[in-house]
């Protein structure tokens, strides 16, 4: 005699382990996931504060050579002009004056609270 048993589909206990498994991985996943946005705005922050830097020591370079090139920056607010494509939508930078040669630390305040802080030196 010949048995003819055929399986066909799970068992219960493979699908209580699955359902475990998946449990474990959004237990793990979910909070992970809840703070992305939260750093990806902390980072694009610090880098529009990186870019305002690094435009302004450019900015420096090319004004030191000639004040027909460049902006003259006299205020932490005076940089954004040296971004191309200006400073984005959403973000604010903090007044601050700056007087001529003087490097000053500004504050980059982005969507969502998040700030950065970005040199800017002063020139005429």
């Amino acid at each position: 005699m010949k048995s003819s048993y055929r399986s066909q589909g799970f068992t219960l206990i493979e699908l209580v382990i699955v359902i475990a498994i998946i449990g474990i991985l959004a237990a793990v996943a979910i909070p992970n996931y809840i703070n992305i946005s939260g750093n990806a705005q902390i980072a694009a922050t610090n880098a529009i504060a990186g870019a305002l830097s690094a435009a302004n020591a450019s900015n420096y370079a090319a004004r030191n050579l000639s004040n027909t090139f460049g902006v003259a920056v006299a205020n932490c607010t005076d940089v954004a002009s040296t971004l191309q494509g200006g400073l984005p939508t959403g973000y604010t930078i903090t007044a601050a004056t700056i007087a001529v040669g003087a490097s000053v630390s500004c504050t980059l305040t982005g969507p969502s609270s998040s700030t950065a802080v970005f040199t800017a030196t002063g020139i005429t």
